[in-house]
């Protein structure tokens, strides 16, 4: 692993970032931000392995994976990080080897295990920003909860068919929505792929427009609370507006603040 944390780039780290150092945007000060982030995905499916690649390679600093699925040979069309030799290895793992492969200035820790409310309760403390990457609502409703009651950012996906879903919920912000201000707080109505089918650029065009705004979070650049709707059978993109509810049974008005805890 590289010692990029601090304040000044190395020749090869100025070489390797140099297309988005130019982009007035982004710049000097937005890879310094990236570099001291702690992100994790919530999942290391079809929607984490596009994001991931992107965040790896635009040098987040640390990676926090966690999937206790294996790799599928019917997985290979869409979660495109992995490769056939990798059939049968646990996804964690598997997607963080080719993320150190591809930038060693990244920290990636896999996790082998099942994102539930225990488990993300002791990770999401420490780190800055969340990818909900996960296909079912059980666990979509786990980590929502858990960024609302540490107050951390988080960026929800889905896709199914030829459909692809996409929000931030900035819960840094006392008067931003959660997940479940929108969706609801109920964990049935789960559609698998393996049901319905999906199609490899849909997942793909979702998973790449989370890390998009998990780095538009991460350096400081307000996303709008909307919900983006993909159609992938005509290219078409719609926007919903939301806010927060009052009566939400997550971060409503009358739902009891967390107690705190240390992140060590």
């Amino acid at each position: 692993m590289s010692d990029y944390h601090g304040d000044a780039l190395n020749d090869d780290q100025l070489l390797r970032y140099s297309r988005q150092l130019l982009l007035q945007e982004f710049d000097l000060d937005g890879q310094q931000a990236l570099a001291g982030a702690s992100v994790l995905l919530v999942g290391c499916g079809g929607l984490a392995n596009p994001a991931s690649l992107y965040l790896a390679g635009a040098g987040v600093g640390r990676l926090l994976l966690v999937d206790d699925d294996r790799v599928d040979a019917s997985n290979l069309h869409r979660q495109i990080a992995f490769r056939g030799d990798q059939v049968g290895e646990g996804k964690a793992g598997a997607l963080a080897a080719q993320l150190r492969a591809l930038n060693p200035d990244v920290l990636v820790e896999p996790h082998a295990a099942r994102a539930d409310r225990e488990w993300l309760d002791r990770h999401v403390p420490g780190v800055d920003l969340v990818l909900d990457c996960s296909d079912n609502f059980a666990t979509r409703q786990a980590a929502n909860a858990a960024c609302v009651a540490h107050r951390k950012p988080l960026v929800s996906g889905a896709a199914i068919r030829l459909d692809g879903q996409l929000a931030v919920f900035d819960l840094r912000r006392p008067d931003s929505a959660c997940y479940a201000c929108v969706y609801g707080a109920g964990t049935d109505g789960d559609l698998a792929c393996s049901e319905a089918g999906i199609l490899g650029p849909v997942v793909g065009t979702v998973g790449t427009l989370q890390a998009l705004l998990a780095i538009h979070l991460l350096t400081g650049t307000p996303v709008a609370p909307v919900l983006r709707v993909f159609d992938g059978r005509t290219l078409g993109w719609r926007e919903v507006a939301f806010k927060k509810d009052p009566g939400c049974p997550v971060c409503g008005e009358t739902t009891s603040p967390p107690p705190e805890r240390s992140t060590r």
